[in-house]
């Protein structure tokens, strides 16, 4: 017999679905690193923080594109924290999160270019912006990504898969 997770049995039954838990340990992750980002701009670290926020934009990236499921971020919680942890309560449809790393991706885009142009307070601006995001996520569960997404499907400019 083999074994199933939530995530495989909502997609046998044709509803994808993730673990909530999972965005908000990458947030936690995120808001972290951000966080880092923010304090290296303001110190005058300048060229540590836009690579920093580089890497950061590339794993933004890597969330709006592969999806959260693929996440660098979330591998590390369904191979090292998820199996500590009770099976979840519901499953959470994937598009929010993944709208959510490509709002993160902008955001931080815009302060990697914006940086390399010589405007060194774009850095630490974009990444209080994308912390402030992923603290609330962590801390909240409130993923301001996923409401954007939601009121965007709401106002029909863009559709829900």
């Amino acid at each position: 017999m083999s074994a199933t997770t939530p995530e495989s049995r909502a997609a046998s039954a044709g509803r994808p679905g993730i673990d909530p838990r999972g965005p908000r340990f990458s947030a936690a992750i995120t808001s972290v690193l951000l966080l880092a980002v923010v304090v290296l701009g303001v110190g005058g670290l300048d060229v540590a923080a836009l690579v920093l926020l580089v890497i950061l934009a590339a794993l933004f990236a890597w969330g709006a594109i592969a999806g959260v499921a693929r996440h660098p971020f979330g591998l590390l919680y369904r191979a090292l924290v998820r199996p500590r942890l009770a099976p979840p309560a519901e499953l959470e449809d994937p598009r929010p999160p993944t709208f959510a790393q490509l709002v993160g991706l902008v955001v931080t885009a815009t302060g990697v270019v914006l940086g390399m142009l010589g405007v060194a307070a774009a850095v630490p601006i974009a990444a209080a912006a994308a912390f402030f995001a992923a603290f609330l996520n962590a801390a909240f569960g409130y993923c301001l990504g996923c409401q954007l997404y939601l009121l965007l499907v709401r106002a029909r400019v863009i559709r829900a898969a």
